[in-house]
């Protein structure tokens, strides 16, 4: 029997909706249509759960139950109460109501929730004469409310924490990548580990792990411990472990991912993360300034995320992106070099041409993501040689002549790869720990760890 097809919202960064569509596309999602920061497309449950589980750059899977207009709070609070509630929830959970609103007529998003949340225990309390209790943190089911002028969609949240809460990092350093965002970039530059992947600003490690995951094929949810869908009544435990527990898409990574930070403290932080995520032997870590590096790792692509002056201060932060020119010039010939930056002036003392520029969001700021040929001689002879092709070219990439092919003969990955608990049900109970409150001290991840390399 074929499983009922419906209607999900996948929730993603600024500049990221793309790529997020290609992910969906190749895990089977069909009437796919982009829009800003979300993506949305139909399946089965099946693939709302290979959504979760696999896809880098999404927030949130939504899955919408009811659309309508409205012009007032109350209007809202009516539509609400209509909706058939015991699909999705009994009057002994618990649950949580998220409002977005883009919207001149709505001008606070807090007063929608709490009139969502009036319509939601109002029909329980009418119909049963009990109810569902409010709980912010960890409820049993996610609701979102979205409005648009005056268009308001009604979803559940199948996917409960932010999916950029992958589940490794249990540290940080000051100003973390979003790991969403660092899937995000990575793919952007066509790299899927044909070569060395190179962080010299690495911080707590997220491009290197994200870096490592894509090469090897890993999807990024194995290291939840949840996710809201499992506490539906429909919820089908079989399917989600079948689907958890399929190895058939990864493969080998035979070169590495190599990062290093002038901070030791963030080297300790990176090399907890990455061990965590049970990757250690596919990334090596060093403290070392960029502006020590003498010589590359070999073949190589380098993405790096370097201060920008806002969140984290330097003494001379136009003196650092001198530097970096200067070493990417010196040191990287041959490489391609992305680098995401806040200000014009920083990329502009980097002193070299741009090959591609591509707006993203890095928190609330506007960021731009440069990629930069760092070719030997000049630039004329290097187009020459090139064919003026682009190059990450799906066909032929020019930083591999002799590019690695995996046939059907050769095993699907490497002995070294990290392994997994074969059984989902070895996930802790109980709600994760890997928030980072900044008035709180951060927690260590207490769920058991898939590495077990020597």
């Amino acid at each position: 029997m074929t499983e009922r097809q419906f209607e999900m919202v996948a929730k993603t960064l600024y500049g990221l909706e793309d790529v997020l569509a290609e992910e969906l596309t190749a895990l089977g999602g069909q009437d796919i249509e982009t829009g800003r920061r979300m993506v949305s497309f139909k399946g089965d449950k099946a693939l709302m759960y290979k959504a979760n589980l696999h896809c880098r750059t999404a927030l949130r899977i939504l899955k919408p139950v009811c659309r309508f207009k409205a012009n007032s709070a109350d209007t809202v609070y009516e539509e609400v109460k209509k909706i058939e509630w015991d699909q999705y929830l009994t009057p002994d959970n618990t649950f949580a109501v998220d409002a977005t609103i883009y919207s001149e007529t709505f001008n606070h998003s807090k007063f929608v929730a709490y009139r969502t949340k009036d319509a939601i225990v109002d029909y329980f309390n009418e119909k049963y004469e009990k109810r569902p209790s409010v709980r912010i943190k960890g409820p049993d089911v996610y609701i979102n409310i979205h409005i648009s002028h005056t268009d308001c969609t009604i979803s559940i949240d199948s996917s409960g924490e932010s999916l950029h809460k992958r589940g490794y990092r249990t540290d940080q350093v000051e100003a973390p990548l979003n790991e969403v965002l660092a899937a995000g970039m990575i793919l952007k530059t066509g790299w899927r580990g044909e070569s060395n992947f190179v962080d010299p600003m690495c911080g707590s490690g997220t491009l290197l792990i994200e870096a490592s995951l894509i090469a090897l094929n890993i999807p990024p949810g194995l290291y939840r411990q949840e996710y809201a869908f499992e506490q539906w009544p429909d919820f089908d435990q079989e399917l989600f472990d079948e689907i958890y527990n399929d190895e058939s898409g990864e493969r080998a990574f035979e070169f590495k991912c190599f990062g290093s930070d002038i901070s030791p403290n963030a080297i300790e932080i990176a090399r907890q993360n990455v061990k965590n995520a049970g990757l250690s032997n596919y990334i090596e870590l060093q403290t070392l300034p960029f502006q020590q590096y003498a010589e590359t790792p070999g073949e190589g692509i380098l993405v790096m995320n370097p201060p920008y002056g806002e969140r984290i201060s330097t003494d001379d932060i136009i003196g650092l992106y001198s530097m970096i020119g200067e070493r990417l010039k010196h040191v990287f010939t041959g490489y391609q070099a992305w680098i995401l930056s806040h200000k014009e002036e920083c990329f502009d003392k980097i002193g070299l041409r741009a090959s591609q520029k591509i707006k993203l969001m890095n928190g609330q700021l506007d960021c731009e993501y440069r990629c930069y040929e760092l070719f030997a001689g000049k630039n004329k002879e290097y187009k020459k040689e090139l064919g003026e092709r682009k190059p990450f070219d799906k066909k032929e990439r020019p930083y591999s002549k002799d590019k690695k092919v995996f046939t059907k003969d050769k095993p699907a990955f490497s002995k070294d790869r990290p392994t997994f608990s074969k059984d989902k049900h070895s996930r802790p109970k109980g709600k994760p720990e890997h928030t980072f409150p900044k008035d709180k001290p951060i927690k260590k991840n207490t769920y058991k760890k898939r590495d077990h390399e020597n």
